[in-house]
């Protein structure tokens, strides 16, 4: 049994599920998430394959979780960066920038690769996990949209296809071919265009 280093069995808790996370983004880094294991994930953590199961019956829920920390960064920084005067295509720039170095931080397949090796039930709880940054998209479109800012027909149609192009971006990134700063201006510049938006 691991020593426990922390004042309480809490706290143990935490700072272990913490080194297991902390492990799974390194190694998402390094091999991509799919090809993740838990014996990969365990040897990264300091701790045995039994004590990993502890937390986290199967990988399934070793994402899960692994995808609400992610998402739980994602708007913090996203909330932090933008001051509360910031335009619809000032918020819709930033959003898209964090969602490209999302990609680079934590690199992981596509809608589809996930879905088949999470299997359907899985693959929708990592969808229910991630909605708190689809309604943020949303909301900027519905702000531009009532501003005048941006044209478009269908709030929820539009944000698919913003998160489409996004995705499009994720091989050259991943791969090294186009920074982050590059393929912001490149998908901001799409998107705001087809928005009407003059920024």
């Amino acid at each position: 049994m691991p020593r426990i280093s922390a004042a309480t069995i809490g706290e143990h808790r935490a700072q272990t599920q913490d080194r297991i996370l902390q492990a799974v983004s390194r190694l998402s880094r390094v091999q991509g998430i799919d090809a993740i294991s838990m014996t990969d994930v365990a040897h990264e953590a300091g701790i045995t394959r039994t004590v990993l199961y502890n937390y986290y019956p199967d990988k399934a829920a070793l994402l899960l979780a692994f995808t609400e920390r992610v998402t739980h960064y994602f708007i913090e920084a996203y909330t932090a960066q933008l001051p509360p005067s910031a335009s619809p295509s000032e918020r819709l720039r930033a959003f898209v920038r964090l969602q490209l170095a999302g990609l680079v931080a934590h690199p992981h397949p596509g809608a589809a690769g996930l879905s088949a090796s999470l299997g359907p039930d899985a693959y929708q709880q990592l969808a229910d996990h991630v909605a708190p940054m689809q309604r943020i998209l949303v909301e900027i479109l519905d702000s531009g949209a009532a501003s005048a800012d941006f044209h478009l027909q269908d709030v929820a149609a539009t944000a698919r296809m913003i998160m489409a192009v996004i995705g499009a971006e994720r091989e050259p990134l991943i791969s090294g071919r186009v920074s982050v700063e590059a393929a912001e201006e490149i998908v901001s510049g799409f998107v705001l265009r087809a928005l009407g938006s003059a920024s």
